[in-house]
């Protein structure tokens, strides 16, 4: 892609994110940020934004010692990030919510110079009431990035976890958009019905890594028969195209029925099945998951959930992969510290990424605390350590990280920022390790 091409594509984004963001149009609100794919965000925190436009503009200045993540002959380079950002935000009590965030950026290596590219991203989450009980959202996500591994992009997700697929050896430059519209209709105080659907468009400016397209169609349902007797149904139908990979069709369902003891404590069991068919030459399989497991809320900011189960994925030929599943949370989202620490363990699988490495065994231990130190200070930690392993490959990974950053309100209008950090993988592959180190100081003036 030329650079005529790459403004054009920066363009018809800010475009497109100015049309989805008119007051017309519905949305819901999730935990995904736009801005550097650092995951620091851009701009103001949505608890001090006032309604209304927001101008903003970020300088960062990152440095890795391993910028093509490879285990030996390791290049490293200073790398400037400069986001000009455009923020609307507005809100009604009653009836709708719009949160657009608009970045159209440019990121400049100061050592390898043909490696820099425009890299706009923005985010849409909005949402329109017809009434009480009639819900419309959507939610739009739009990043262009080079990344090695590229953050999980579900709504929610936290910034610092990511995909399965890692790109080493080299940068290649992905575009992602991820359109979300539902509709929630409320019958009653915790019984709803929704339909969600979803188009995931995946494009690499790299022919070596695969080109994608997810539609998703996935309606939810939730009925409480009584205070402490309910259930819920979440099932999905997934269209999956590759540009070379055999295309795709999902279909799963996840019944579940809960008994809430009291307000502070609830049992569950489900069942979730999967199967997956795909066209020649690829190999069909199912997935089976049932599981239980408790929630325990120790205050009104503290809540724990536990839940155990066994997996087993059953393909058309070719060995069968099974183990325990499991999760293990603690969340605390009090006003000057939060936390969430997790352990978890099972399968996940990975489609619509850069190798599209499909089930993957692993195991994984996630901690991050947030603390507000001041008034204009705030800290973050946060450590991760997984397991992977690869039915269809006998590559078996050790992926360990720490991440630390400091933000600083100089004056209401200018934050500072650092963040250190440093991962690696150790694994049976030896063109597959690698380790790096990287630091960033981040400079945000908001209007």
């Amino acid at each position: 892609m030329n650079k005529r091409q790459n403004l054009r594509w920066t363009l018809g984004l800010v475009s497109f994110l100015f049309i989805l963001g008119s007051p017309f149009t519905g949305g819901a609100q999730t935990g995904v940020t736009g801005g550097a794919q650092t995951g620091v965000t851009g701009g103001a925190q949505r608890g001090d934004i006032a309604p209304g436009f927001h101008p903003y503009i970020t300088v960062q200045e990152e440095y890795s010692n391993n910028i093509f993540l490879t285990k030996r002959d390791k290049v490293d380079d200073f790398i400037t990030l400069v986001y000009p950002g455009l923020r609307f935000y507005a809100l009604s009590e009653k009836n709708y919510g719009i949160d657009l965030d608009i970045l159209a950026g440019y990121t400049y290596y100061a050592k390898n110079h043909d490696l820099s590219y425009f890299s706009p991203s923005g985010t849409l989450n909005a949402w329109y009431a017809m009434n009480q009980n009639l819900t419309f959202r959507v939610r739009d996500y739009a990043i262009r990035s080079d990344e090695n591994r590229e953050s999980l992009y579900s709504a929610g997700a936290p910034s610092d976890q990511f995909v399965i697929s890692t790109v080493r050896g080299q940068k290649a430059i992905y575009n992602r958009n991820v359109v979300e519209p539902s509709v929630e209709y409320r019958f009653g105080k915790e019984d709803s019905l929704s339909i969600l659907y979803r188009n995931n468009v995946y494009h690499n400016d790299n022919s070596q890594f695969e080109d994608s397209q997810e539609n998703t169609i996935n309606p939810r349902f939730t009925y409480w028969f009584d205070i402490r007797n309910g259930v819920s149904l979440d099932y999905f139908l997934t269209f999956g195209s590759y540009a070379r990979s055999p295309d795709q069709v999902v279909q799963g369902a996840r019944p579940r029925y809960t008994y809430r003891f009291d307000l502070k404590t609830s049992i569950f069991g489900e069942y979730y099945f999967e199967r997956d068919h795909f066209k020649f030459p690829g190999v069909d399989y199912d997935v089976h998951n049932p599981s239980i497991g408790i929630e325990y809320r120790f205050s009104p900011t503290l809540t724990g959930t536990a839940q155990g189960g066994y997996f087993w994925s059953l393909p058309n030929q070719g060995s069968e992969a099974r183990g325990p599943t499991y999760t293990i949370s603690l969340t605390e989202t009090s006003p000057k510290t939060a936390y969430t620490l997790t352990f978890q363990g099972g399968y996940t699988e990975d489609y619509f990424t850069a190798q599209n490495l499909g089930l993957t065994k692993y195991y994984r231990a996630y901690g991050t605390i947030l603390h507000q130190l001041t008034g204009k200070t705030a800290v973050r930690l946060t450590g991760s350590v997984e397991r992977e392993s690869f039915p269809s490959s006998d590559q078996k990974d050790w992926i360990w990280g720490i991440w630390g950053d400091v933000s600083y309100r100089l004056l209401k209008w200018l934050t500072v920022g650092m963040q250190v950090s440093y991962r690696e993988d150790h694994s049976n592959i030896d063109a597959a390790d690698y380790s790096e180190y990287r630091g960033i100081i981040k400079v945000t003036a908001t209007y």
